[in-house]
């Protein structure tokens, strides 16, 4: 078995699973990536870009003869990899290609996409259109630079090994705070306006508690986070992320509750985390949580989210004592990884 696989938005939980099945999968696993930015940009457009790059393989093109018969026709590749003259194509189908190509190369200009990583598995081929070879030189200096903009701010820290129960050490357990964690990507489709607009009420009524913002962050950060670290001063226990996993855990650990404020999400892989790391975890009714969380951990509206909150911080023994309902044993690898491995080791059909 020989597997390609091909991520466009490689950061988070993206390439926490991509990681783990090259690791399993180890010499049968060829992994072709883009850098974790810009995401709608990604979605449009990325599969021009893997396009040109990709190796080719008759080991894992999973394509039945008559759509691999259609792409020797359109994009001018041979089934050993060699490309057809463009001139050899009916004139249409040539004037469309490059009319493709051409826009498309424009729209990576705009956009950055070809965000070339270097040392990762993926093959930049001379063949490429002339912007898009430039646009894959230009960005392997950009991807040497830090995802994190908050990397200079926190540059210190990250020197120490970050140790929570330290800060936390000279209180008894039970009479601390509540601790409220947020981990996820600093970016407007996790809504942070309306987590923090929550906390924010939940300060303004006096009410204490701690909070943990633990997400990465990229080029572009709302301007709520800046406002929000200001606003709520002292409430603040850890602020930015932790690229260490062992950092991060213990961070998790040592939190009572897990938020997510989501607009846009198909999983949620750091809210199974949290809940593998004892958190109480507070998710919208919506999208796929009521797939995977039971009825008592969501909440319909930014209102219902601040009664649950405002409860805890008053009894935070509440979720201590708490033992979460739900099923988890399903989402680890040693119930997930024989099913990978039949997906990606399947024969390919006529219908895909």
């Amino acid at each position: 078995m020989s597997v390609l696989l091909i991520e466009a938005f490689y950061g988070g939980s993206h390439k926490q699973l991509m990681d783990l099945l090259q690791e399993e999968l180890q010499d049968d696993c060829v992994l072709c990536t883009l850098p974790a930015k810009k995401w709608h940009w990604k979605a449009r457009t990325a599969a021009l870009y893997f396009m040109q790059t990709v190796p080719t393989s008759t080991n894992y093109r999973f394509m039945p003869q008559h759509k691999l018969a259609r792409l020797e026709k359109i994009i001018g590749v041979k089934r050993n990899g060699d490309a057809y003259p463009l001139e050899d194509l009916p004139g249409q189908e040539k004037s469309r290609t490059l009319g493709g190509l051409m826009r498309n190369s424009k729209a990576h200009r705009e956009s950055g996409l070809c965000e070339a990583q270097p040392g990762l598995h993926t093959t930049q081929r001379e063949d490429l259109p002339s912007p898009l070879r430039a646009l894959a030189r230009l960005n392997k200096s950009d991807a040497s630079e830090s995802t994190n903009p908050c990397q200079e701010e926190e540059e210190d820290k990250q020197h120490l090994t970050f140790n929570i129960s330290n800060i936390l050490s000279g209180e008894d357990y039970q009479q601390r705070p509540l601790h409220i964690a947020w981990p996820h990507r600093w970016e407007h489709d996790k809504d942070p306006e309306t987590f923090f607009k929550v906390l924010l009420k939940l300060k303004e009524k006096d009410l204490p508690f701690h909070v943990s913002v633990l997400g990465e962050a990229f080029t572009e950060i709302p301007d709520i986070f800046s406002e929000a670290k200001k606003a709520l001063g002292s409430s603040v226990l850890h602020w930015g992320y932790l690229p260490s996993k062992d950092d991060y855990f213990q961070a998790l650990c040592m939190a009572d509750v897990v938020i997510s404020t989501a607009k846009h999400e198909f999983f949620g892989v750091a809210m199974i985390e949290a809940v593998y790391c004892g958190c109480y975890p507070l998710c919208p009714k919506a999208l796929v949580y009521p797939e995977i969380f039971p009825a008592e951990y969501l909440y319909s509206t930014p209102e219902q989210l601040f009664k649950r909150l405002q409860n805890f911080c008053k009894r935070p023994d509440i979720v201590r004592k708490h033992l979460y309902k739900g099923e988890t044993a399903g989402f680890s690898w040693a119930a997930l990884g024989g099913k990978f491995r039949s997906l990606l080791a399947a024969e390919p059909r006529e219908d895909l």
